[in-house]
């Protein structure tokens, strides 16, 4: 308890899923955490159950105003900003000739444009501020290629390239900037991207891999936290994995 006592931390996709674990496990640590989302009435749900730690604010990750407005929002309720994690993001099925440019550009405008668009925003207060932390939401499709997801993997190695060059430029500024690269976890992205690409409903792909199950939220939580905390104070511009094992190598041959 208490590894984050006195930060201010701002948690996009914050009103379910990844997003909302890290919410609540960030202020269980001490931390004051703006919930920010689309997705209005369950942020706001989020927000409430963090009591005086938390706050909601709207934010499409897509709109550079509304980027500046959610930080200035952080400022305003609790006078600085010190961690950013950038959790939103949507997914994506489809083989590449099915994939509409509109439904490309889509992924690509949440996914690696709103991380983007946040450091952009963020960085100024977190200097003002002495320093701070950014996790950056990727994915295992950031390292290797997946068949049907083409417009997600393609956002999710940008984010990975994105991040390291943001750690090498924010370094000399007392900024750490990390990517948490998730295999399946059971989210509900997860399964409307399951659904798009027609796994059935019984199927359970997890179950082939080494620790054979899906991921759950809260364990992803656990790597941000770590990654924000000053556990991980001489970590910057890498990326860590959490997939049951799924990049390790071949199970079946």
């Amino acid at each position: 308890m208490g590894k984050l006592n006195g930060r201010v931390a701002l948690v996009t996709g914050g009103a379910r899923g990844q997003g909302a674990c890290e919410a609540r496990l960030f202020a269980d640590e001490g931390a004051r955490v703006v919930v920010a989302d689309v997705l209005d009435d369950p942020g706001r749900e989020v927000a409430a159950q963090l009591g005086d730690q938390g706050r909601f604010v709207h934010l499409d990750v897509t709109s550079q105003a509304g980027w500046a407005e959610a930080v200035e929002f952080a400022l305003q309720h609790f006078g600085h900003l010190d961690a950013l994690v950038n959790n939103a993001g949507v997914g994506s099925g489809g083989v590449i000739q099915e994939t509409s440019l509109e439904e490309f550009w889509r992924v690509i405008r949440i996914n690696q444009v709103g991380v983007f668009l946040g450091m952009r925003a963020a960085v100024p207060a977190m200097i003002a501020a002495g320093g701070g932390t950014v996790v950056n939401t990727a994915s295992t499709s950031g390292l290797v290629g997946i068949a049907g997801t083409g417009a997600y993997t393609a956002s999710k190695h940008a984010v990975i390239a994105m991040t390291r060059v943001a750690a090498l430029e924010l370094g000399p500024s007392h900024i750490r900037v990390n990517v948490v690269a998730p295999g399946g976890v059971d989210t509900p992205m997860n399964a409307a991207v399951a659904g798009e690409m027609d796994i059935p409903a019984e199927a359970d792909p997890h179950a082939k891999l080494p620790l054979g199950r899906i991921g759950r939220p809260e364990e992803i939580a656990q790597l941000a936290l770590f990654l924000t905390s000053d556990d991980s104070s001489y970590v910057t511009g890498a990326v860590h994995v959490a997939d049951g094992g799924m990049l390790a190598g071949l199970i079946e041959f």
